[in-house]
């Protein structure tokens, strides 16, 4: 049987980092599970809050790992040698101070670029060659408040665009999921604050 794929939101689990920036991974994969109508369990064995879900008969599985950022690849090391699935099938979505509020980067591989989340599924996965979705959070105005401008929470107007930034975060995935990632970034890469709606992208 194909192994599924496994798509990971990255973020500080408790009511303490709800809402923050450093939780967009977190706010992504939930939007998934909603449309795909997945539900969430603990799984104490993976240390992570995860949904199975399928979209186009292909098996998918969510996960929002509990084990704070900077050990985010315990879970994913251990989903991936539980249900064996490669790293070319591991997608992991995360936010970003490089990238203006709002935009999206798929890449197929590369860096941390400094990220402890990323940092820490590398060295889980001892490959740096698993695909990453980076969602834009922009920089603080100083930089000696990267950490509080990462905890911190969003403005309503900030949090009404990233709902929707994470709407087509989404859609990407699926893209990914249906076509591949060359097509998936070429589609989706850059800026979401558009007001139109591509829908023909969502039925190719």
């Amino acid at each position: 049987m194909e192994s599924a794929h496994l798509i990971v939101g990255l973020g500080n689990p408790g009511a303490k980092y709800e809402g923050t920036r450093h939780n967009v991974g977190f706010l992504v994969v939930r939007k998934m599970a909603d449309k795909w109508v997945g539900g969430w369990k603990e799984e104490k064995k993976f240390k992570a809050l995860m949904s199975q879900v399928t979209m186009d008969d292909q098996r998918i599985h969510l996960c929002q790992p509990q084990t704070y950022m900077n050990r985010s690849g315990e879970s994913v090391g251990l989903l991936c040698d539980y249900y064996r699935i490669p790293a070319r099938k591991v997608l992991v979505v995360v936010d970003d101070v490089e990238l203006a509020f709002g935009q999206l980067r798929m890449r197929p591989d590369g860096g941390s670029g400094g990220h402890n989340g990323l940092g820490s599924v590398e060295q889980h996965l001892a490959t740096s060659e698993y695909l990453r979705l980076r969602v834009g959070v922009g920089k603080p105005a100083h930089e000696a408040g990267l950490t509080s401008h990462v905890l911190g929470r969003f403005t309503p107007d900030e949090s009404s665009r990233m709902t929707r930034c994470a709407e087509v975060a989404v859609q990407q995935c699926e893209c990914w999921l249906r076509h591949g990632s060359q097509r998936a970034m070429s589609e989706f890469n850059g800026n979401t604050d558009f007001p139109g709606e591509q829908t023909e992208r969502e039925n190719t």
